[in-house]
This record gives structure tokens, C-alpha cells and sequence, in this order.
């Protein structure tokens, strides 16, 4: 009777991985600030109610159409209030749910949202502030204008951008992390 018989071969164990000598890679703490989080959430909300208000002040006027910078600031806030208030949104789901939401698509698509919108935000509030500057200063029309009421909304544009910034930093910070 021939019966094979299994044969043992001596196999060396593979090597060492990164993994293997120094454990496995830690993730990183979700910071205040980041999304599904209560400083997120925060962040989220103040971008909002700063964009809101702007878009409100100079909407208000009835001359802000006369400057194609205030056009373009009220489109640029108009767009950053709609994209803070449906991350808004997110983040109170995430906080209600207690879900991470730290998925590399959903941070790359936070990360660009954010990047595109404070951009947008920041040329727009820039180009409403140099606007206001020439109608205020330099051909004193403001007995003919509304020079308060641009530089208000110019102003909330600008607390509504640097209410944005830390989000984007935070969300590029995670995504580059990652």
C-alpha cells in the first residue's frame, strides 16, 4: 500500500512590516472643528448666520446692483450660505447618530467644497471692500449711497471667510493626514 505522506517544509516567516515593529497606525483624534463634531457644528453655524446677514444688508439696498463687486458679493455669500448650512446639517445628523465622519471621499469633498466657497468669499469681500473704499473716500458719494450698509455686508462677508478658514485648514489638515 503506497500512502503519501505529507511532507513538512521548513518555511522562514516573513519579515518584520512597519506594522509589525512599531503597532498599527493610530488614527487621529477628531479635533473641535472638524466635521461631525461640536466645534464643527459650531463653525458651520457662525458661517451661516455671517453670510445670511450680508447677503440681507446689502440685498436690502436698492442700489447694490450699480457694482458688479456687490453682485458678485451677494452670489459669492448666497453660495456660502447654502454650503454652510447643508454641512450644518451633516454635522447635526453625525452628532445625533455619533458617526465619524471621517471617510477620506467625504473629507476630499468637505476640503474642495470649503476651498472653493472661502475663495469665492474672500475675492468677493475683498473686491466689495474696495469698492466701498472708492465710493466712501475717494469720490465722497456717500450722502448718495448706501456706504454703511456696504460696509456692513462687506464686513460680515469677511467675519462669514474667517469663520471658514479654520474649517477648511482643519479639513485639509485631516485629508493631508490621512
Amino acid at each position: 500500500m503506497n500512502i503519501s505522506r505529507p511532507a513538512v517544509h521548513p518555511v522562514e516567516a516573513p519579515p518584520l512590516t512597519e506594522a509589525g515593529v512599531h503597532g498599527p497606525r493610530a488614527r487621529m483624534k477628531d479635533l473641535q472643528g472638524m466635521p461631525g463634531t461640536k466645534g464643527g457644528l459650531f463653525l458651520r453655524l457662525s458661517q451661516f448666520i455671517f453670510a445670511i446677514i450680508s447677503v440681507s444688508v446689502m440685498a436690502t439696498t436698492n442700489d447694490f446692483r450699480s457694482a458688479t463687486a456687490f453682485c458678485y458679493l451677494v452670489l459669492a455669500v448666497g453660495l456660502q450660505s447654502f454650503w454652510s448650512l447643508s454641512l450644518a446639517f451633516v454635522d447635526i445628523y453625525a452628532l445625533l447618530v455619533k458617526r465619524s465622519l471621517r471617510n477620506c471621499m467625504v473629507i476630499r469633498f468637505f476640503t474642495i467644497g470649503d476651498g472653493i466657497t472661502s475663495t469665492l468669499t474672500f475675492a468677493a469681500a475683498c473686491a466689495s471692500a474696495g469698492i466701498t473704499v472708492l465710493i466712501g473716500s475717494d469720490l465722497d458719494k456717500c450722502a448718495v449711497n448706501h456706504c454703511t450698509r456696504f460696509e456692513t455686508a462687506t464686513a460680515m462677508a469677511f467675519i462669514s471667510w474667517f469663520a471658514m478658514s479654520p474649517s477648511f485648514l482643519l479639513n485639509f489638515w485631516s485629508l493631508a493626514s490621512q
